[in-house]
């Protein structure tokens, strides 16, 4: 058997992490045979509710779980840590600007890109999942340089989910049958769901589907998903976000499908001109633990302009909170 890894999880009380806490247990992030040690995060107040989610998982006796942590202190939550799921963010408040919201959970991921410096494993694998992702991901790798760098990834896994849904739904297909989805960019409504690369039972996506359709209703409808959630269910996407979390890390970890593309946003190496360093959601194959960018694939001028703009976004978000590195 192998040795347990040490799965670090913030905002481990909320609504995210009760669908996702028990998957990780049961072994379908990280498989069925590889045991694993949950150090979970709170705050203080939160903290009672987060011994209720340990007594669950308790009690539903996985042979896997070797372990659960509970605390309110960050060093003690990180001390160790082989991954890393950032899921606690502050939410966007009524009236609150997306800078006000930068600002706030720059604040939060500077602080704890600092304990992730000094206690983690410095081959930790970090996904960000708390709003603004990319920028916040960002803030915690200028403040974790003894972490290694690539491997500090934000989710836009769950866009790429939405955007496969949608267009199976529209050509009446299942959605094992769309490979190559790509997401470029921001996990905000700047991202760039591309079907251009797409196929649908091997056969091109363009060719399924009207251009009027592909970029006025898919586009803006997959951006604006998570809005659209929120407004039928009074609160934020919960299990099909800890389901993204899932397929990114599964995928990172184990590999993903062959001859397949997975979104991740990751540090930019400058590839399709992005600014490197940024955050940016790029098509992805993973292998050995490891990923790689997609090369020489041929950008339209309607997608690059598209890309630009995201990355003109990512730009103007790291201006916002540069006092914050």
């Amino acid at each position: 058997m192998k040795q347990p890894l040490r799965v670090t999880v913030t905002g481990a009380a909320g609504q995210i992490c009760y669908s996702l806490l028990f998957r990780i247990a049961s072994g379908e992030m990280l498989g069925h045979d590889q045991p694993v040690i949950l150090q979970l995060l709170e705050i203080t107040p939160a903290l009672k509710v987060l011994e209720a989610v340990k007594m669950e998982l308790d009690d539903c006796a996985f042979p896997l779980l070797r372990g659960v942590v509970v605390t309110d202190d960050a060093k003690e939550a990180f001390t160790g840590a082989d991954i890393a799921l950032m899921v606690g963010a502050k939410p966007r408040g009524p009236g609150m600007e997306r800078a006000d919201l930068l600002k706030d959970n720059g604040k939060i991921f500077s602080t704890l890109g600092k304990v992730i410096n000094e206690v983690a494993n410095t081959d930790i694998k970090i996904l960000v999942v708390g709003n603004p992702a990319n920028t916040n991901a960002y803030i915690l790798a200028k403040n974790a340089p003894n972490i290694n760098q690539r491997n500090i990834t934000a989710m836009t896994r769950l866009d790429h989910n939405r955007a496969l849904h949608q267009l199976a739904e529209k050509t009446g297909n299942n959605v094992n049958s769309v490979k190559r989805m790509i997401i470029w960019g921001n996990h905000s409504t700047t991202q760039v769901p591309d079907i251009s690369h797409a196929t649908i039972n091997g056969d091109a996506a363009l060719s399924k589907v009207d251009e009027s359709w592909w970029k006025q209703e898919f586009m803006p409808k997959v951006g604006k998903r998570g809005a659209e959630v929120i407004a039928a269910r009074g609160s934020s996407s919960a299990a099909s976000a800890a389901n993204g979390v899932i397929d990114h890390m599964r995928d990172w970890v184990l590999g993903s499908e062959p001859g397949d593309y997975v979104s991740m946003a990751v540090p930019s190496d400058g590839s399709y001109g992005i600014e490197k360093g940024l955050i940016y959601s790029f098509p992805t194959v993973c292998q050995n633990g490891d990923y790689q960018i997609v090369q020489g694939l041929e950008i339209s001028d309607f997608i690059q302009a598209e890309m630009i703009e995201s990355e003109d976004e990512l730009k103007s978000e790291a201006v916002t909170v540069e006092d914050l590195y």
